[in-house]
């Protein structure tokens, strides 16, 4: 017999609550997300998001990729000729100048200069040439529910599922291997509470540049930027940096490439 997702749905929320552990693998995935859906409930997603929820499948190449980030272990010379570096600045160099009232705008209402905005654009996504094929919502909601970084992951998937009740994604929306979404690759909690609606059409679109700029310079104003300070190494702004990616080499290409763009 065919079930419906509306039949799969009720399955999921009224099952008896018996916590479903975490796993390495595909097996279990279906039944930690019957008691996830519970999780998901009790913290307000509704029935939108259930039913992304439902459809969610098992993500190896997320897992794989979570798995495989060796960049991250590379000196900063070689990771900044892999990520770019003299690309995106010369790029970005550019973007500052052709959009200036844009990025001036911004620094006024968050304090945040340019060139950091630019960098971790550039970063991410390549100004926006490549932001990601991979499911949003089953790439994190398998991260929630892999052992390795569940307790990080399960209030991003959480943020998912609201961002699928908000209509800010669909379930098919397609992002980076980790869930990540827009121009500058927020995860989805923090999507959720950081979001921007910069260009007043009254909704945040991550894949819509000016609401993706302008809530990547909120979340880190919001995260203790200070206007008008230095961001080099050792300064209180480089610290935030760290708030954005925690690898230290991606801090200090942010600190480096940010300065030679507002240069």
């Amino acid at each position: 017999m065919i079930r419906t997702a509306f039949t799969i749905l009720f399955t999921l929320v009224a099952a008896p609550a018996l916590a479903a552990p975490c796993g390495n693998n595909a097996t279990g995935f279906d039944a930690w997300k019957a008691d996830f859906a519970r999780t998901a409930q009790r913290a307000g997603v509704g029935q939108r998001g259930l039913q992304a929820l439902v459809g969610a499948r098992y993500a190896s190449g997320t897992i794989a990729a979570d798995r495989n980030q060796k960049s991250f272990r590379y000196s900063l010379e070689k990771f900044m000729q892999i990520r770019g570096a003299a690309t995106i600045v010369k790029q970005g160099r550019q973007r500052k100048a052709r959009d200036a009232a844009f990025y001036a705008a911004l620094e006024r209402r968050f304090g945040v200069p340019a060139g950091v905005i630019i960098a971790i654009h550039g970063m991410e996504t390549g100004f926006g040439r490549f932001m990601g094929d991979s499911s949003v919502v089953s790439a994190i909601v398998t991260l929630a529910y892999d052992c390795r970084r569940s307790e990080f992951f399960i209030p991003h998937a959480i943020g998912a599922l609201q961002l699928v009740d908000r209509g800010s994604i669909t379930p098919e929306t397609r992002g980076a291997r980790h869930g990540e979404l827009g121009h500058t690759q927020f995860l989805p909690g923090n999507a959720m509470t950081y979001g921007i609606d910069a260009n007043g059409n009254g909704r945040v679109d991550f894949y819509d540049q000016s609401d993706a700029l302008a809530s990547t310079a909120n979340y880190l104003r919001q995260k203790g930027w200070r206007p008008g300070q230095p961001y080099g190494k050792g300064s209180h702004n480089y610290n935030v940096l760290k708030e954005w990616n925690a690898a230290s080499v991606y801090q200090e290409s942010l600190s480096i490439m940010g300065a030679q763009i507002d240069r």
